[in-house]
């Protein structure tokens, strides 16, 4: 399995990429400085640093991501499930709804999802 871990600096600059894609590298250092506080500099530096790890490529000055936000979020959140809960979905929601109480609208997202996933695997 590759390695998508991201440090917490780095997720907050590609949320500001996933949402502005496809950016002007100017038009991101921009958006960095309003949404992070950051600095030019460092907005160039953790840019090549990701699109050297294969986060991101920057063609022409226009930065876009090459690894969509869900599978970044998938694996990491696999990475939870298996460090924290010894991979066991059941016991993180069990954790989850002990210390949060579920809205409605949240039980029948989760509900559909259990569903559909009954469905694919023809069970």
């Amino acid at each position: 399995m590759e390695d998508l871990r991201l440090c917490q600096s780095e997720a907050r600059f590609m949320a500001v990429v996933w949402d502005a894609e496809p950016v002007p590298s100017g038009q991101l250092a921009k958006l960095c400085r309003e949404r992070l506080g950051w600095q030019k500099s460092t907005v160039y530096t953790v840019l090549k640093k990701l699109e050297k790890r294969g986060f991101l490529k920057n063609e022409d000055a226009v930065v876009s991501a090459l690894i969509p936000r869900e599978r970044v979020q998938g694996y990491e959140s696999g990475q939870v499930l298996d460090r924290a809960f010894g991979g066991s979905l059941p016991a993180f929601i069990a954790a989850f709804t002990r210390e949060r109480r579920l809205t409605r609208e949240e039980a029948e997202a989760i509900q559909a999802l259990i569903d559909r996933s009954r469905t694919e695997d023809g069970r």
